[in-house]
């Protein structure tokens, strides 16, 4: 399971969750988000959001009534729902569209107790779906922000900012975000040494010092993979955080299509 949480960051729940596994002690950032902002944005970002807020949009097309939010809503909960299924693994089926096929559980995820775990396998899946997130949430974005030129001059200022931030914050995002496996490979291996060395002593107390030496080389591929279920959940948990982070451009573009 997640190690004991010694941290009082209010910051989004992906943070705390990896600030989690380790134990670190990371001190809450004293930027304001404004701040922090202008950290990732280079002089050719601030022009080109410059541009994008100064710029006349086009006048929206003329309509009897402007468009509700139902179709995109809809669509969002189709895709948000999809995802969090191929996270879950809720359904051999799941898709995330009516046209793909479905992610593939990892080898590993469900393999018998004598097989010993590579953390390979969990690392493959987690990166597969990230570009699942990636690809399906960018598309998400695209749609929501044509339906926002649709509607006023204002609203399709906010559609040509958001493609902006997009393109100046997606690599930047995508450097952090590639760094979460390699945190998740570090937690498997704390778990997987804390079980062997708990067998370990386990089987030494109950046969005799003169087996634990070889109890402690032979615990690992013999000893039931009991952390592997918690090791699982683990990074269930963080992939739904990271799915929460990618959707939030999502949910400001909803919201500014139900306003009037």
């Amino acid at each position: 399971m997640l190690a004991p949480q010694r941290l009082a960051l209010s910051g989004p729940t992906l943070v705390r969750l990896l600030a989690g596994l380790g134990g670190a002690e990371v001190p809450e950032s004293r930027l304001s988000i404004a701040d922090q902002l202008s950290q990732w944005l280079g002089w050719t970002d601030a022009i080109a959001l410059s541009t994008a807020l100064s710029a006349q949009p086009p006048a929206a097309r003329a309509a009897a009534a402007p468009p509700g939010a139902s179709a995109e809503q809809s669509q969002s909960e189709r895709v948000r729902a999809a995802l969090t299924k191929a996270i879950t693994g809720d359904g051999a089926s799941a898709r995330r569209d009516g046209r793909r096929a479905p992610i593939a559980h990892a080898a590993a995820a469900q393999a018998p107790a004598d097989v010993e775990p590579d953390f390979a396998d969990f690392r493959q899946r987690y990166l597969a779906l990230q570009q699942a997130m990636e690809t399906d949430i960018g598309a998400l974005r695209i749609r929501l922000r044509a339906a926002l030129a649709a509607r006023t001059p204002a609203l399709a200022r906010l559609a040509t900012v958001d493609a902006v931030m997009e393109q100046a914050l997606g690599a930047r995002e995508r450097s952090l975000l590639a760094g979460v496996p390699a945190l998740l490979g570090a937690h498997f291996a704390r778990l997987r040494a804390a079980a062997t060395a708990q067998a370990a002593q386990a089987a030494g107390a109950a046969e005799g010092a003169e087996r634990a030496e070889a109890t402690a080389e032979n615990a690992a591929p013999s000893a039931p993979h009991t952390w592997l279920p918690s090791f699982r959940k683990d990074m269930q948990s963080v992939l739904l955080a990271e799915l929460e982070i990618r959707f939030q451009p999502v949910e400001g573009l909803l919201a500014a299509l139900r306003t009037r």
